[in-house]
C-alpha cells in the first residue's frame, strides 16, 4: 500500500510540461522507426513519411524544432510551389528561435529562383569570382565540402560534365563549408579540381550558405545563360540539364 501511495505521488507531481516533453519523446522515436522502414522503399517514399511524420508531430508539439526541421528537408527536396506551400504552414508563430531561421532561410532561398545570385568572392587561390559576370554561361553552383562523403560521390559526376561541357560555356563555382583551408586546398589540388571555390572557414555558418538557406549538402544549383538561378535541385541528371541549358 505504502509503494502504490508512493507511486501516485510521483505521478501527481510530475510537471505537465515534463509530461509533454516525455510524450514528444515518445513519439519522436515511434517517427523515427516509421522513417527507417520506409528508407528501403526509395527517395519518394521515404520523404512522403518524413512529411506525414513531420505534420503530425507539428500538429501537437509546435513549440519543438525537430518537426520544423522533419518538414524544412522535406521542403528543400520539393518543387517552389509545394517548397513554399510548406513554408506556409510552418509559421506557426511558436517556432523556436533557431526553427524560425531556418525557415527564413529556406524562404530567401526560392526568392532566389529566376533571380541573379549574388555571390562575389575572391577564391582560396586568388581569383575574382562574381556569378553576375558570367551570363552568356551556365554556371553550377556547388555547396560542398571535402568531410561530405555524398559530396565527395558525386565529384566524378561533376568532373565528367565539367571536362566534358566546359569549353561548351559550362563553369563551376565551388561554395566549401569546410573549417581547415589547407585540407581544402589539397583536396582540391589532389582531386584536380579547376574551378575556383568559396572558403570562409565558418562550416555551417558559411556566408553563403547562410544567406541562401542552404541546410544540407551537396546542394547543386544551375544558373542559365540569362544569369538567372534556374534549378535548385540540378544534382540529379546533371549533365542532362547543363546540356538543356546551353542548348537556351
Amino acid at each position: 500500500m505504502k509503494l502504490l501511495f508512493s507511486l501516485a505521488i510521483a505521478l501527481i507531481t510530475i510537471s505537465p510540461l515534463a509530461r509533454a516533453a516525455e510524450d514528444f519523446e515518445a513519439r519522436k522515436k515511434a517517427a523515427m522507426e516509421a522513417l527507417q522502414k520506409k528508407r528501403p522503399e526509395g527517395q519518394a517514399a521515404f520523404f512522403g513519411e518524413l512529411e506525414k511524420q513531420g505534420r503530425a508531430l507539428l500538429k501537437d508539439f509546435p513549440e519543438q524544432k525537430d518537426p520544423y526541421e522533419m518538414l524544412i528537408a522535406v521542403a528543400q527536396q520539393s518543387e517552389p510551389e509545394k517548397a513554399r506551400a510548406i513554408i506556409k504552414d510552418l509559421n506557426t508563430g511558436k517556432a523556436p528561435a533557431q526553427a524560425k531561421a531556418a525557415v527564413d532561410g529556406l524562404l530567401a532561398k526560392l526568392d532566389a529562383i529566376g533571380k541573379p545570385p549574388d555571390i562575389k568572392f575572391t577564391a582560396v587561390d586568388g581569383r575574382a569570382v562574381d556569378v553576375s559576370s558570367m551570363k552568356g554561361k551556365v554556371v553550377l553552383i556547388d555547396f560542398w565540402a571535402t568531410w561530405c562523403g555524398p559530396c565527395v560521390a558525386e565529384l566524378p559526376n561533376v568532373k565528367a560534365a565539367y571536362d566534358k561541357l566546359h569549353e561548351k560555356g559550362f563553369e563551376i563555382v565551388g561554395i566549401s563549408f569546410d573549417q581547415d583551408k589547407a585540407a581544402l586546398e589539397n583536396f582540391v589540388k589532389t582531386k584536380e579540381m579547376a574551378w575556383p571555390q568559396y572558403f570562409d572557414g565558418k562550416g555551417w555558418e558559411n556566408a553563403f550558405g547562410k544567406k541562401y538557406g542552404i541546410q544540407s549538402i551537396p546542394a547543386m544549383w544551375l544558373v542559365g545563360k540569362d544569369g538567372n538561378l534556374a534549378d535548385m535541385n540540378a544534382r540529379e541528371g546533371l549533365a542532362n540539364k547543363i546540356e538543356k541549358a546551353l542548348a537556351k
